[in-house]
């Protein structure tokens, strides 16, 4: 049986889902205020959001949404 290992922007998604939640960020924020929680890890967070096509100003929603996270189209 193999295990199969969740696409890192999944792990993104469920954090910032869990940020939402417990109202650290609000769903209509702006990405680029998660750079504020991210540190040293956001130039890593932020070209993966680029390579999937998100700006820095579109809502946080708009990655919680997302249903899946594909490389290959």
């Amino acid at each position: 049986m193999t295990k199969q290992v969740a696409h890192p922007m999944v792990k993104f998604q469920r954090k910032l889902a869990s940020l939402v939640e417990s109202k650290v960020l609000s769903s209509k924020d702006s990405i680029y205020k998660v750079a504020l929680l991210y540190g040293n890890e956001w130039a890593y967070w932020k070209k993966e959001l680029m390579d999937f096509g998100f700006s820095l100003q579109d809502p946080i929603e708009d990655i919680l949404i997302v249903e899946a996270w594909d490389d290959e189209e």
